[in-house]
């Protein structure tokens, strides 16, 4: 039985910042995508993967990537997201529209494999890097982090802000988003670790985040850089209102690029 993963919506909040990311993929050379993003909804100790074999967009359905999904079960790590679950998770599917888009011309030449990553510490991140590591080395593999950053004001129960106590609010949600994207370029796990910890951050995808973090690390222990010399940069941020009262709200978005040089 082939089960599908379907609904989106919310991509006139984000969808702009987000094409900049996906506009950096080759889809030439792209055979694989794995997707990471955070669970909304259900509690996970750790990562499941997605137990549908297709999944619905506007343009086309995604085919998913049975054989790598087997490799990833046989590493113990992983467990079933169940379709019910999968179905109310955004995280996932909001990506999905982006990726039929960029690989249009190349339907048929390539497959994904889903992750929904729960709680995860660092110490689980390395673990699961050394899974991970392989697929990102992979040059035909592409890896997909789905996130927003701040969700700022009294709905989300977060008001924190960095710099000068006279600046507009949406500023200081700015730079404390800048904050943690220069600690994420820093391709640093542990540093962004303490960021999230010192700022609480309400960064939805932190996990997903941390996985890739971790799995670069890993890269650069086995390779010792002669594997390529990684670099991760934003490419654009943006922010869905800009906040000026502490009645107001708003969630940040931000686009990056990690690529082998």
């Amino acid at each position: 039985k082939q089960w599908y993963q379907r609904r989106y919506g919310g991509l006139s909040y984000c969808g702009k910042t987000g094409a900049y990311g996906f506009k950096c993929i080759n889809p030439a050379t792209t055979k694989r995508i794995i997707v990471l993003g955070p669970s909304h909804h259900t509690y996970l100790n750790g990562c499941a993967l997605s137990k549908c074999e297709r999944f619905e967009t506007p343009l086309y359905d995604l085919i998913a990537d049975k054989a790598t999904v087997a490799e990833l079960y046989k590493s113990e790590l992983f467990t079933d997201f169940e379709v019910g679950d999968d179905e109310t998770e955004h995280s996932l599917e909001m990506q999905y529209p982006y990726i039929a888009k960029v690989m249009e011309e190349y339907r048929d030449a390539f497959k994904i494999v889903s992750v929904i990553v729960g709680d995860v510490t660092l110490e689980q991140g390395r673990r699961y890097a050394k899974v991970l590591q392989p697929l990102l080395a992979d040059p035909g593999t592409v890896f997909v982090v789905s996130s927003d950053f701040c969700h700022w004001g009294s709905r989300f129960r977060y008001n924190h802000t960095e710099g000068p106590s006279d600046q507009p609010i949406w500023k200081g949600i700015e730079t404390l988003d800048r904050m943690g994207m220069d600690t994420i370029e820093s391709l640093d796990p542990a540093a962004f670790q303490t960021y999230l910890r010192q700022t609480q951050n309400t960064i939805c995808g932190r996990r997903p985040i941390l996985l890739l973090l971790c799995a670069i690390e890993r890269h650069r222990e086995l390779t010792g850089g002669s594997g390529g010399v990684g670099v991760l940069k934003f490419l654009d941020y943006s922010q869905s209102s800009q906040c000026v009262r502490k009645s107001d709200s708003s969630v940040s978005y931000a686009s990056a690029s990690f690529v082998f040089q």
